[in-house]
């Protein structure tokens, strides 16, 4: 009787095991790369993430997030199969794509655009007691140009050669990450940095409310590289996001600035691209409330900033609902 029990708890236990077996394998794993915790990226991420979980039993996918070394960093992880989704810079979707700057001569041909996020700006802090005002006063000073892989990198060596600037000749760059930039710019060790990102930010409120003053200086003479690269476009920081900079009585200062967007493989499912996409759509009301950067996005601007083809999936989502005639 004890063995004939014994093994029908054990068949039981065996298709139970095999059910919920069963049930991990079916379902759909997916990360997203983001960027440094401080920024805009990681919560965005965490944000997508949040609205396709709340749907595990709609679609059976499970969305993480990682923090990585952002834009460039996740075209390469997607390019390479370690990511399924990122987040980047609109440019950087289109140096990747097109296969030009750090892809030179090797274009991420199956890079796909899903939708655009939120708007970014190339935003140049410095300290007061460093005389920078404009970008011509850097020479001779300690400039952060961003962690190697970034965005920010690129964007503001685009901005200094534009100007006719070159780091390592007319000033020294560094290559630190955007969380260590503040506190290493009130301890005396650089006298300004570059980070591109929505505003408000952690970062830049740290940096200007600390104890050494700081201003947000404004980027302009950008005429031909407005010309040159479509993703950018003229744009303006809010001063009274930072009522502690020095400059916070400019009202607004003048920049160069570009989408963030979501992007993909042409590997990635369609009806997992779809799933996000829609749900995204869907709940954007929610989602923009997620973080102050993303309170400017229309389910119209979601379309703008592309420069690789778009995913299928997105595509299809969007042409059901009329986005896309």
């Amino acid at each position: 009787m004890f063995r004939k029990f014994f093994a029908v708890a054990l068949g039981a236990a065996m298709l139970l095991s095999g059910a919920m077996a069963g049930e991990a394998l079916a379902a759909k794993f997916v990360t997203i790369g983001t960027g440094g915790i401080t920024g805009v990226y990681y919560p965005t991420g965490g944000a997508i993430a949040k609205i396709i979980n709340a749907k595990k039993d709609v679609y059976n996918i499970r969305a993480s997030v990682e923090s990585t070394g952002a834009s460039k960093f996740n075209i390469n992880a997607i390019n390479n199969g370690d990511l399924e989704f990122g987040i980047a810079q609109a440019d950087t979707q289109y140096q990747a794509y097109k296969g030009v700057g750090d892809w030179e001569g090797k274009p991420v041909t199956k890079l796909r655009f899903v939708f655009a996020l939120a708007p970014e700006a190339v935003t140049f802090v410095a300290a007061e007691d460093s005389g920078i005002k404009s970008l011509a006063d850097v020479k001779g000073k300690i400039i952060n140009l961003g962690d190697p892989g970034s965005g920010n990198r690129i964007n503001a060596l685009q901005v200094f050669k534009e100007v006719g600037l070159e780091p390592g000749k007319d000033f020294r760059g560094e290559g630190l990450k955007p969380a260590d930039a503040p506190h290493t710019l009130q301890d005396g060790r650089i006298d300004g940095f570059f980070y591109t990102l929505g505003h408000p930010n952690g970062n830049i409120k740290e940096a200007t409310a600390g104890k050494r003053k700081c201003r947000i200086v404004p980027i302009t003479g950008m005429d031909n590289l407005l010309k040159e690269c479509p993703y950018y476009s003229r744009t303006f920081i809010d001063m009274s996001q930072y009522p502690d900079a020095s400059n916070a009585s400019d009202g607004k200062v003048e920049t160069i600035g570009m989408l963030a967007t979501f992007v993909t493989s042409a590997d990635t499912p369609d009806d997992i691209v779809y799933a996000i996409t829609k749900e995204v759509v869907e709940n954007l009301d929610e989602f923009k409330k997620l973080h102050p950067a993303l309170e400017s996005i229309t389910k119209e601007s979601l379309l703008e900033g592309r420069t690789a083809p778009f995913h299928p999936g997105a595509e299809k989502y969007f042409k059901e609902v009329g986005l896309i005639k």
